[in-house]
């Protein structure tokens, strides 16, 4: 039987590590190996003993974020990326619901705490896009309606990946949501609508 690659060893190890934690099950390393069909040495090989398991745990689902709102890119309407950004975090939410709740277990070290920034920025630098294209209003602080925005959206992405709320029920009030922060912060409520309602579907 051949060897799995050393990079797949390594992300087995932390999927099943971020399962466990989610359903609260005690996450020793006979355990862990057993059931990801690895070795208790594949943790220090990869990760160094447990305490680098859980950063890499925490790491990954920073990082398979960034990616995602990576690809999404830029348009020439600023408020369509807003929502086009807010659709990609419920997305890579709901892709990888056990690492998303184990992003925001700060027990655990980020060994480039960087990529947890990674996001954030990308909804301030839109934001202020967004202002600069006289979308809303001149006085908008861009980090206070990206903190608006990613808050909204994170309350949302738990409600889901918790169970509390089906996925399918995400997309509607999330859209309201960020049409809502827009329209305050001076966008004109139907364009506005037009515009996050496509970046949304984007």
């Amino acid at each position: 039987m051949p060897r799995a690659a050393p990079r797949a060893v390594r992300m087995t190890l932390i999927d099943t590590a971020a399962a466990m934690l989610a359903a609260r099950e005690p996450v020793t390393l006979r355990a862990l190996a057993t059931r990801s069909g690895t070795t208790t040495m594949a943790v220090y090989t990869h990760f160094d003993g447990m305490p680098g398991l859980w950063r890499a745990v925490r790491q990954e689902g920073f990082v398979r974020l960034a990616a995602r709102l990576d690809a999404i890119g830029e348009s020439d309407d600023p408020v369509a990326d807003l929502a086009a950004l807010s659709s990609g975090y419920q997305a890579a939410a709901l892709s990888a619901p056990d690492l998303y709740r184990a992003m925001f277990d700060a027990a655990a070290d980020l060994d480039d705490p960087a990529v947890a920034d990674h996001g954030f920025a990308l909804l301030v630098t839109a934001t202020a896009r967004a202002v600069t294209a006289h979308r809303l209003d001149g006085t908008t602080d861009p980090g206070s309606l990206a903190t608006q925005l990613w808050a909204a959206g994170h309350g949302l992405a738990m409600l889901a990946v918790t169970g509390v709320l089906p996925p399918a029920a995400i997309p509607a009030p999330a859209v309201e949501l960020v049409i809502a922060v827009c329209t305050a912060a001076g966008d004109e409520p139907a364009r506005c609508r037009r515009s996050v309602t496509a970046g949304w579907n984007r």
